[in-house]
């Protein structure tokens, strides 16, 4: 009879000493601090949330990233290493960015049968939209000899990380995946420091990881209505998001209107034509396993039109859209099933 007690009093002992180390533990610990960060950089906005423990600051390495991609990868910026490559440098030796870039850009430049294309920088620059100004009148004759200087064929990247360029007057544009690009090495950097749980978001590309610890769910982000007015912001949908990069293009923003005949030109240039790409597509939201892949594809969406990239989509089973597009005086949408899967209501 008194071993039993013996044995009761011991596991008695024991079991209150562990609650009470449980409870030190979970008292001790402290909850992830929300954390939100925004500012400017690469001509544009960004913000940045993400839950800590002990309240890790990222700003200076944050700051770096923007530096090192504006160093690398901005044409807007004339000492950049792709600014030096478009005036005629063809010995200088790329860094890794610049590489992964690149080689993601040629292979959505093959996969989408040549409608992504970097090349179209000169295009870009002549419709008013990149860092050069031109001050040729838009007529077919200018527009044939820009188209000289297109196609991403004519561009190649050495083994020893140099460009080479068919032309010198090639000029490589890669804004249309630089910035999703970018905040995927912002992404990288929180990854590298421990952050699990974070939202990145950069000129409306964004990616995603863990959860949003102040609400304890998946991240939820809502996809503007191209019919919104400036005064008013509508939302066409709202989407929760996993462990994945978004991105969208749309031509319902930005344009400009030439102040001679009045015509509007958006900022998608076809790389076959040489003209602003002209289809029914007003937005393409893209979901990818990163922002770059999303930025790029969802570019490539609004330059092919609706038929064609659904028929592209067919063959990109990792890849999932939303394409908004004009039927007559009605507005529509696809959406791929990936796609839909993840839409929410609130």
């Amino acid at each position: 009879m008194w071993s039993i007690i013996k044995d009761y009093i011991k596991y008695k002992f024991w079991g209150s000493l562990l609650f009470c180390c449980l409870l030190i533990l979970s008292c001790g610990k402290k909850a992830p601090e929300k954390i939100s960060i925004s500012g400017t950089a690469l001509g544009t906005t960004y913000h940045i949330n993400y839950f800590d423990e002990a309240g890790f600051n990222a700003e200076k390495g944050i700051d770096s990233v923007f530096y090192a991609i504006d160093k690398s990868l901005s044409t807007y910026s004339q000492n950049s290493d792709i600014s030096k490559i478009n005036k005629g440098d063809s010995t200088l030796v790329v860094d890794e960015m610049f590489v992964e870039v690149f080689k993601a850009s040629k292979m959505i430049h093959e996969k989408s049968g040549g409608y992504f294309d970097p090349t179209v920088g000169n295009l870009v620059n002549f419709y008013g939209f990149g860092p050069e100004r031109f001050t040729l009148e838009i007529d077919s004759a200018n527009i044939d000899s820009l188209m000289e200087y297109v196609g991403f064929n004519k561009v190649k990247l050495t083994p020893k990380h140099v460009i080479k360029k068919a032309n010198p007057a090639i000029y490589i544009d890669f804004n249309a995946i630089a910035k999703g690009y970018s905040v995927d090495r912002l992404a990288a950097y929180l990854n590298a420091n421990g952050i699990k749980d974070y939202l990145v978001e950069v000129g409306g590309e964004l990616v995603v990881s863990g959860k949003n610890l102040s609400t304890d769910e998946n991240w939820k982000i809502g996809i503007d209505d191209p019919g919104q007015t400036k005064e008013k912001r509508t939302l066409a949908n709202i989407i929760e998001l996993q462990n994945q990069g978004m991105a969208t293009s749309g031509n319902y923003r930005k344009f400009r209107i030439d102040s001679v005949t009045g015509e509007k030109y958006v900022h998608t240039i076809n790389a076959f034509t040489g003209y602003p790409a002209r289809n029914s597509v007003l937005s393409a939201t893209v979901l990818a396993k990163n922002c770059m892949l999303a930025d790029g594809y969802a570019t490539t969406f609004m330059a092919m039109g609706l038929e064609k990239s659904k028929e592209l989509l067919k063959t990109l089973p990792e890849i999932n859209a939303y394409l908004i597009y004009a039927e007559g005086n009605e507005t529509r949408s696809f959406m791929t099933e990936g796609f839909k899967k993840q839409l929410t209501k609130k």
